[in-house]
């Protein structure tokens, strides 16, 4: 298991979300594979904005959490992992930052290189949801 560490960047602490040494991994190539129709809660990607193309770190990590009915999302079952071979839980590095309503990381130091990140998220009715967005950082 990899754990985080916590990098000075400028005059505020910034978390290193995702190592070099796992940046330097294989792609995995699976990606999307675990799809399907779900009523589960709905994770919208915020920060990085899709489709912003090339992004500096350290970056904002903002994503939001949409239960739906009587629902809420159960913070435990959130579980964000770097597509790699193998694969990269971040869960642990973020956990202070996530909550019903999302994820909020102010400064995620992230290598240079194009990264997939997969959230999988479970209301209080058990139903599940994940969602895999790719975003690149320039040198």
């Amino acid at each position: 298991m990899v754990f985080g560490a916590v990098m000075l960047a400028g005059p505020a602490f910034a978390l290193q979300l995702i190592t070099a040494t796992e940046a330097a991994l294989p792609p995995d190539h699976a990606l999307g594979a675990e799809r399907g129709i779900s009523r589960g809660p709905s994770v919208m990607i915020v920060s990085p904005q899709p489709g912003a193309g090339t992004i500096k770190s350290p970056l904002a990590l903002k994503i939001k959490f949409i239960s739906h009915g009587d629902t809420t999302v159960d913070v435990n079952s959130v579980l964000v992992t770097y597509m790699r071979v193998p694969a990269v839980d971040l869960t642990q590095r973020i956990k202070p930052d996530i909550s019903a309503g999302g994820i909020d990381v102010e400064d995620a130091e992230v290598p240079p290189g194009t990264h997939t990140l997969r959230v999988n998220v479970t209301d209080s009715g058990g139903h599940a949801n994940s969602t895999d967005f790719t975003f690149s950082v320039s040198q």
